[in-house]
C-alpha cells in the first residue's frame, strides 16, 4: 500500500504541498479539547504556534477551527445528546474559543477574525461572493480568518463531518493551494491504529484511492469514524488539483515540515492532471 503511488509523484507533491501560498488549515475537536471536554490551553497554544509558522514563511492561513461544542461542554457542564443541545452549547462554546484564540495570536501580535458559515452559504453564488470578498479583505489586512460551522442555525456538521467537508469547500472556494487536516490521529492506516499496533501509516493516496477507502470504511469505528469525512475532504481537493495533507496536530512542528516538503501524515496527490500519477 505505502509503494501504490510512485516515489517521484510523492515527493513532486510534497514540493507542491511547500510552495503553496494560501493554505487552509482545518483543527478538529479532539486537536482542540481535553477528555474532559475542556478546551486545552496547550493544545490550542501549540496550533497557533504551527500556523504562525506558516505566517512567517510569508503564507496566508484561513483556519477552519472545530471545537465550539466540545468547548461548551467543557464550560456548562451540559451534554450534547440532542441536536438541540448541541447547537445551544456550540453557541456558549464559540465565545469562548475565539477569545482564547484572539489572546493566543495576541502572542505574536496576531489579529484574528470570526466567520460563521453554512454549506448553504457556500452553495448560494451571492452569499458565497460575499464570504469570499471578505475572506480577501482579512488575508490583505494581514488578519488570520477563523472559520466554523454556524452550529446554531445548521445541524449538518453537528451530525457528521466536524467541519472536515466544509473545509474541502472553503479550500476550493477561496482559491487554496493546500489544505491541511490536522487530526489526533497520525495521518490514514491500513487500520484503526487505536485498536490496531499493527497498523500502518499510508504514506501517500493517489491512484491507490479506493484500496484506501475500502481500508477506511472497514476500520472506522465511533471513536475513529472521524477519517472517513477526512479522507472524503481531502479527495475532493485533490479532485481540484489541490494537494491535501492529514496529519498529527500534536506531532511538533508540523506546518512547519510540510511548508518545508518533509514528509507528514498521509498527503494525497492532485488527481486532474497537475500531477501526472
Amino acid at each position: 500500500m505505502t509503494d501504490a503511488v510512485e516515489l517521484s509523484v510523492v515527493e513532486e507533491t510534497r514540493q507542491l504541498a511547500a510552495d503553496a501560498d494560501r493554505v487552509v488549515v482545518k483543527a478538529g475537536t479532539n486537536s482542540l479539547t481535553d477528555d474532559e471536554s475542556n478546551l486545552d490551553d496547550e493544545k490550542l497554544d501549540k496550533l497557533v504556534d504551527d500556523v504562525v509558522d506558516l505566517l512567517e514563511h510569508e503564507k496566508e492561513v484561513v483556519l477552519v477551527s472545530s471545537g465550539a461544542v466540545g468547548a461548551g461542554k467543557g464550560r456548562v457542564g451540559y451534554t450534547d445528546d440532542t441536536i438541540e443541545e448541541s447547537q445551544a452549547l456550540s453557541t456558549v462554546g464559540q465565545s469562548h474559543l475565539m477569545r482564547r484564540y484572539t489572546e493566543s495570536f495576541e502572542r505574536y501580535d496576531r489579529k484574528v477574525a470570526q466567520i460563521l458559515l453554512t454549506q448553504n452559504d457556500i452553495d448560494n453564488p451571492d452569499r458565497f461572493t460575499n464570504f469570499k470578498n471578505t475572506i480577501e479583505t482579512l488575508l490583505e489586512w494581514d488578519i488570520v480568518p477563523i472559520i466554523n460551522e454556524n452550529d446554531a442555525v445548521a445541524t449538518e456538521e453537528i451530525r457528521i463531518g466536524d467541519n472536515d467537508m466544509l473545509s474541502s469547500s472553503v479550500a476550493v472556494g477561496v482559491d487554496s493551494e493546500l489544505l491541511v487536516t490536522l487530526t489526533d490521529v497520525g495521518g490514514v492506516y491500513t487500520g484503526n491504529p487505536k485498536e490496531d499496533p499493527d497498523a500502518e501509516r499510508i504514506e501517500a493516496v493517489g491512484r491507490n484511492y479506493a484500496d484506501v477507502q475500502e481500508i477506511v470504511d472497514d476500520s472506522a469505528s465511533a471513536t475513529f469514524g472521524g477519517i472517513q469525512t477526512k479522507v472524503a475532504g481531502a479527495r475532493s481537493v485533490s479532485e481540484h488539483g489541490i494537494p491535501a495533507v492529514i496529519a498529527k496536530s500534536t506531532e511538533e512542528d508540523v506546518l512547519e515540515k510540510i511548508a518545508g516538503g518533509k514528509a507528514v501524515g498521509t498527503i494525497f496527490v492532485p488527481t486532474n492532471g497537475v500531477i501526472d500519477d
